[in-house]
């Protein structure tokens, strides 16, 4: 299976809650008739990453299909002509990014119910390879931060290397996917010993200063 992950920015002028609400009603309608969906998770920026301006993306939409033909086999039809339409209606097109990417599943527990989700855009250290990045995130790095107890669960979506072997450089090598309680079970995972290796070690294959929003999920499909 392969996830389309998509972030954005809302149209100039749409408040944050018209957006959101906009978003998880009239445009999810049309994105569940989509052919080949398999899930659908929308998440959200929490009101709290505004206080201080503008957060790098007011959504992210995760869309997972059974492979990339089932993704391409969209190109054409109405039902995917609507949706690009209707983003039109809420969404700053020129903000818009995507990577397809495969999940690995590090920490496997439920995802709290009312909780909150740290969403990280990760790019590659310099000088190293997409495959041992890939290797050392998912088998050297992900059992460390699987270690912080506050962590409910934690996925990682790597870019599929399909996208480096055309030649094309994607906007992110993947993205970290952490649930938590709450806003407080967040902080306190940052003063834990377990916290402060899992940093230490990001220089060991990341770029420093990742990107990320803190944001509430809304699973769309299945409901």
């Amino acid at each position: 299976m392969v996830k389309a992950i998509s972030f954005f920015k809302r149209k100039s002028g749409m408040s944050v809650e018209g957006f959101q609400e906009y978003w998880r009603t009239a445009h999810a309608e049309l994105v569940v008739k989509m052919p080949g969906i398999r899930r659908y998770v929308q998440s959200h920026t929490q009101p709290a990453g505004y206080r201080k301006g503008e957060p790098l993306y007011d959504g992210i939409a995760e869309i997972w299909f059974d492979d990339t033909q089932a993704m391409r086999a969209l190109v054409g039809t109405r039902e995917y002509a609507a949706i690009q339409a209707d983003e039109l209606q809420f969404i700053d097109r020129a903000t818009m990014g995507l990577i397809v990417t495969e999940d690995h599943v590090i920490k496997d527990g439920a995802v709290p119910r009312n909780g909150v989700k740290n969403i990280e855009f990760i790019n590659h250290r310099p000088g190293m390879t997409i495959e041992a990045f890939q290797k050392y995130w998912r088998d050297v790095h992900g059992p460390l931060a699987a270690l912080i107890p506050v962590v409910r669960r934690y996925v990682q979506s790597h870019t599929r290397r399909a996208i480096y072997e055309s030649g094309r450089t994607p906007p992110y090598d993947g993205v970290a996917l952490t649930w938590f309680d709450d806003t407080q079970a967040m902080r306190l995972s940052a003063a834990t010993p377990e916290y402060a290796r899992v940093r230490a070690d990001e220089a060991n294959f990341i770029r420093p200063g990742s990107p990320f929003i803190i944001a509430r999920e809304h699973a769309i499909f299945p409901g």
